[in-house]
């Protein structure tokens, strides 16, 4: 007979003698009974990013307590413990700064202490990859709770979300929407918990962990506020203690095959560029190779699929009502690697055979798709040697192929002192060109690069124009928005010598973003570059900016490429 394997809590829980004692002693002040650390029952921590810094996330404490029924009902024991949370709309300079730190603080949170498994809770759009990003990096049997999406707002007798903030932001600036109107809509679009509505880099993090197989199904879609989000969270409890039981660790999960699949999966949804970045630090994670040309070969092979905001025209919740994420992944079935496995313990195929759709108008076919181009073009040329992304499911199909004369900010301050500036040069034809918002430059990449447009072709009834940053955008943007531009500005990439006048040309089809000087030219500015004065200070962004890696790499420090596994090989006392 097998010899039942010990379970890793016992190298604290198990002990005889003071290190024992210690262990137990403090533990047991919460009113916890002795048999609970005899080891028949296996630690599942709960790491939970609740904050109400973190709105997206403040209905945690909540969902943690359903998702602490089903361990209990599963014979296991929870121990819920809080991680750094990252509010996208209230941290500053920008989440993205904090991302690599967060994920530090949950690999070394799980790793320190005595769990089997863990649970990770998570939403806002940086809590998910830091959540993942960290416990990658130990290996334990882990499940990932989204928090989901809140339910559609309603302004003025139509539906609105998050990606209206920015359609709102022009009418104000143009005096169509007053500010008590803007206060309204304010109420309006955030009317219950939960995330973004529409595919924004929140839903887009929950759909990525739900393709790679690390959450149960429809984790992407059900609203926050539905009762059945709660009925995932008890089903995800009694889940994770069986993967301990039966050590089914995230490595034998997250395969090559698996990150394929999670491509394709955000094409047929139109999901955020911001994916591109963490996915890719999490396959560093693990020792996947990822090239950003895999996201284009991968994605070019998937029209878009759902019908939802901000490449289509609906929301997060009605997609759950249509069918969800697994529908959506059917549509598509012949494509993905449907034998990848599942946190279930069932492969993906085996988790979606029984999915529909209810709503064709919601989710579309792979022969009748929403629209036929969708994913990520990678586009690459003399002004991003190392890559830059493009959404063409945001994009204006007639931008796609563009040359324009560049109009240049030099960083964030001088595009804000700028573009409302009714003498500056500027026409719809131009093509607008930011500096200094890259990893480095800001720092931390901040979601500027859907640069607004100047209010003179506002006025005009201009809608998008060609804009080109080493910045992000958020997942809820629009437009023909070329990001992630890499190397950055700030450290000598070729953004960093475009000049007032060049011109650019911009050709999606054929992959391809090009500064039109000479070589010889190029070079002259090459030599005459002078560094940015980056914000060196104290502490955390001091390593950062030392530290950390561009675009194309993933935006992760240098130093936490790989793993380095679950064992302690020193005691505490």
């Amino acid at each position: 007979m097998e010899e039942k394997k010990k379970l890793r809590s016992q190298e604290w829980y198990g002990r005889t003698g003071k290190d024992g004692f210690i262990y137990r002693s403090w533990m047991k002040n919460q009113g916890l009974p002795h048999h609970l650390f005899e080891g028949e029952k296996p630690v599942i921590g709960i790491c939970n990013t609740w904050s109400e810094f973190t709105p997206c996330n403040a209905h945690f404490r909540d969902l943690a307590e359903a998702l602490k029924k089903g361990i209990w009902e599963a014979g296991g024991f929870p121990l819920e413990f809080p991680v750094m949370s990252l509010g996208e709309c209230s941290i500053k300079p920008t989440a993205m700064l904090f991302r690599n730190l967060a994920s530090m603080d949950v690999e070394e949170s799980i790793r320190a202490n005595p769990m089997d498994g863990v649970v990770l809770m998570c939403g806002c759009d940086k809590t998910t990859p830091s959540l993942v990003m960290g416990a990658a990096s130990v290996d334990l049997p882990t499940l990932v709770l989204s928090g989901g999406p809140m339910l559609v707002g309603r302004f003025k007798g139509k539906k609105i979300g998050t990606s209206d903030v920015w359609r709102f932001a022009e009418e104000f600036k143009m005096g169509k929407l007053s500010q008590q109107e803007f206060i309204e809509a304010e109420a309006a679009m955030s009317r219950s918990v939960g995330h973004c509505a529409p595919m924004g880099t929140a839903s887009t993090m929950a759909a990525m962990v739900e393709a790679l197989g690390l959450a149960l199904p429809d984790n992407a879609t059900i609203p926050a506020a539905d009762s059945r989000r709660k009925v995932l969270a008890h089903m995800a409890g009694i889940r994770i203690v069986e993967m301990v039981k039966e050590d089914l660790r995230m490595s034998k999960i997250l395969t090559r095959p698996a990150f394929e699949n999670a491509i394709m999966v955000n094409a047929a949804l139109g999901g955020s560029t911001n994916f591109i970045l963490h996915l890719t630090a999490i396959a560093k994670r693990v020792g996947v190779d990822l090239d950003l040309t895999d996201f284009d070969t991968f994605s070019s092979k998937i029209p878009l699929i759902a019908n939802v905001q901000p490449s289509g025209e609906h929301w997060v919740e009605d997609l759950f009502y249509a069918g969800g994420l697994p529908a959506v992944m059917k549509e598509i079935i012949h494509k993905l690697n449907h034998d990848s496995p599942t946190v279930t313990g069932k492969t993906l195929a085996e988790n979606i055979a029984k999915a529909e759709c209810y709503d064709r108008n919601l989710i579309g076919t792979f022969e009748k798709p929403i629209k036929p181009e969708s994913g990520i073009a990678v586009l690459k040329g003399n002004l991003c040697p190392e890559g830059a992304v493009l959404k063409p499911s945001a994009a204006s199909p007639q931008l796609l192929k563009h040359t324009g004369r560049a109009v240049v900010f030099e960083n964030i301050d001088d595009y804000k002192a700028k573009i409302d500036d009714p003498n500056l040069d500027i026409d719809e034809t131009c093509v607008m060109v930011m500096k200094n918002v890259g990893p480095k430059g800001y720092p931390g990449m901040p979601e500027v690069g859907n640069m607004g447009l100047p209010a003179k072709l506002l006025a005009k009834g201009i809608k998008d124009m060609v804009r080109i940053s080493d910045g992000r955008m958020s997942g809820t943007g629009y437009g023909t928005v070329v990001l992630h531009v890499s190397p950055e500005s700030a450290i000598g990439g070729p953004l960093a010598f475009v000049q007032n006048g060049d011109m650019i040309e911009l050709d999606v089809p054929n992959r391809k973003l090009t500064l039109l000087i000479s070589d010889a030219e190029m070079e002259k500015r090459r030599a005459n570059f002078v560094p940015t004065s980056l914000p060196y200070e104290r502490g955390y962004v001091n390593l950062f900016l030392d530290r950390v890696n561009q675009a194309h790499e993933g935006v992760d420090f240098d130093f936490l490429k790989g793993s380095s596994g679950s064992v302690v090989k020193r005691d505490s006392h």
